[in-house]
């Protein structure tokens, strides 16, 4: 029986261990696992006792996301939001170096976010209700302590008169309100 002195070379499209990739990639282990658990596009296959198995196109995002946040000094939430915005194919051909999937992935995302913009500024402006807020809109109105114009409901009734917004006012708050729940809307689809 001959001993084996050098690993056997794989195929390209062998699945790697995670020795293998860390060791192919210059990183420890552990990074790895971590990585997993920021980056949910990595997904090893795992087999009995929890070994993991990297298949080629897990280890070209690996090595995207390394050279992104070793190299190009990205932070997580950084590649994060690279990976959200331009999908997992412009991290996988970054990290086998094909410059020119990348360019056209990120021309084809330019294209679609101009398009979008245009697509918004056609939209016909957003049907209001009587009270000036979106129809389909929850209703959310502050209390009378909010802006500040003495009792709420709850200590007692409200003397005529006190109290009151004009029309314009009126009208200027629910304005403002609306720019709030609407920056409130595009802050959730962020997050």
């Amino acid at each position: 029986m001959q001993e084996r002195t050098q690993p056997m070379d794989k195929s390209p499209d062998a699945f790697r261990t995670i020795s293998e990739v860390a060791e192919q990639l210059d990183l420890p282990q552990h990074v790895l696992r971590f990585w997993e658990t920021r980056f949910s596009q990595i997904k090893p296959l795992k087999r009995g006792g929890g070994r993991r198995y990297y298949r080629p196109q897990d280890v070209e995002l690996i090595k995207g996301i390394r050279h992104m946040l070793y190299d190009q000094g990205y932070t997580i939430k950084g590649v994060q939001k690279l990976l959200r915005d331009n999908g997992v194919q412009f991290l996988v051909a970054i990290g086998s170096g094909d410059m020119a999937a990348v360019e056209a992935i990120a021309q084809r995302r330019q294209a679609e976010a101009e398009a979008e913009e245009a697509a918004a500024q056609r939209a016909p402006a957003a049907a209001r209700d009587d009270d000036g807020m979106l129809v389909g809109q929850p209703k959310v109105r502050p209390g009378r302590r909010f802006f500040g114009l003495g009792k709420a409901e709850e200590d007692g009734p409200v003397q005529p008169g006190e109290g009151r917004l004009s029309r314009d006012n009126r009208a200027l708050l629910q304005e403002a309100l609306f720019d709030l729940l609407e920056c409130k809307r595009l802050l959730d689809q962020v997050r």
